[in-house]
């Protein structure tokens, strides 16, 4: 799988290191999966993972793995995962070119 098919920016990565190191967990992993639910259709999950599953991709940015498994593969395909800081708070956010429309908060969307 090419690197393209789904990336994670520094910003993320810097966010998942941080919060694994507070935990005591190496190497850094965050897990981006897609559950059926929420206001649009489909969720966002997020989650530290310790290692990859054996229908996972993993690509890597500074260090700092992105774990998706090849059922959210397609959902999410071309995404980008980035940490966002604002007023209204942080959060990984997905910009996914495949939704069709996303709820308010962004961790929900539709195809």
């Amino acid at each position: 799988m090419a690197e393209a098919e789904i990336s994670l920016t520094s910003s993320a990565a810097a966010r998942v290191a941080a919060i694994a190191a507070r935990q005591g967990r190496q190497p850094a992993r965050l897990r981006l999966s897609v559950d059926g639910g929420g206001c649009a259709g489909f969720q966002y999950k997020f989650e530290l993972a310790d290692s990859p599953e054996a229908d996972d991709i993993e690509v890597l940015t500074d260090g700092v793995g992105l774990l998706v498994d090849s059922i959210s593969l397609p959902l999410v395909s071309g995404s980008v995962v980035d940490f966002v800081e604002n007023l209204g708070g942080a959060a990984f956010q997905v910009r996914n070119p495949n939704a069709a429309s996303n709820c308010g908060c962004g961790t929900s969307f539709s195809v």
